[in-house]
């Protein structure tokens, strides 16, 4: 009897607390989604005239948001980078090594869908995970522009942002910094006399400033006659 104890008890312990529902306060509103809670080997413990390995528990998941033209078309194959600039450097009194328990990210590139996703490794340090750092979106149009002669290039280059998950409450949050919203002036045939200050979309402006070109290039045709003033 004791001995199927011990085997159910190694059994639950092998299901390690990846299976675990490890999130019951969602405050990160769909940015942050597909999480679980994996075990990895992140060293050696030195504990008297022995030495054990140690091991670090991880949070990974994804980082999802989506990608759109001014239309709110989707566009595809646009990457984001996710970096961190700043974490947690404590776990349970003393200093974690550097090199091991350490952050990563994997770019994300938009689908069809105009949808990213960053997949993460977050080391969890005194059962809090706490990492600030940026997102950057299509961070090569430059360099795809020289070198094809086109390229995406994003309104908003980066942003910052904070992951913060509590796992003995089980609580997910994720808060970005300031962020830029654009807006362009629109008109009514019954509008305001004063026009609004502000630059239109491309595609608009560059439709306003071809009719002006051509409303320039019928007066300049009248003046050639001696219609002009």
């Amino acid at each position: 009897m004791k001995r199927r104890v011990l085997i159910l008890a190694l059994g639950l312990a092998a299901c390690g607390p990846a299976n675990k529902k490890i999130v019951t306060e969602d405050f990160a509103e769909g940015r942050v989604v597909d999480l679980s809670i994996t075990e990895k080997l992140t060293g050696n413990r030195e504990l008297l005239f022995m030495s054990l390995p140690k091991k670090t528990h991880f949070l990974e998941g994804y980082i999802q948001g989506i990608i759109t033209d001014y239309q709110d078309n989707p566009v595809q194959g646009v990457v984001v980078r996710a970096s961190a600039i700043g974490e947690s450097q404590i776990e349970e009194g003393d200093f974690r090594s550097s090199g091991f328990a350490v952050s990563s990210f994997d770019p994300g590139v938009s689908d069809t869908n105009g949808v990213y996703r960053i997949r993460f490794t977050l080391p969890v340090l005194a059962q809090i995970v706490d990492v600030r750092g940026r997102l950057m979106y299509n961070p090569g149009w430059q360099q795809e522009k020289e070198s094809l002669g086109k390229a995406y290039e994003p309104q908003i280059k980066q942003s910052s942002f904070r992951l913060y998950y509590e796992r003995k409450r089980g609580r997910i949050t994720f808060t970005e910094g300031i962020r830029k919203t654009i807006v362009s002036p629109v008109t009514s045939p019954h509008g305001g006399r004063a026009a609004l200050p502000g630059t239109k979309p491309p595609a608009e402006k560059a439709v306003e400033q071809a009719e002006e070109k051509g409303k320039k290039g019928d007066e300049d045709l009248f003046k050639g006659f001696g219609f002009g003033p």
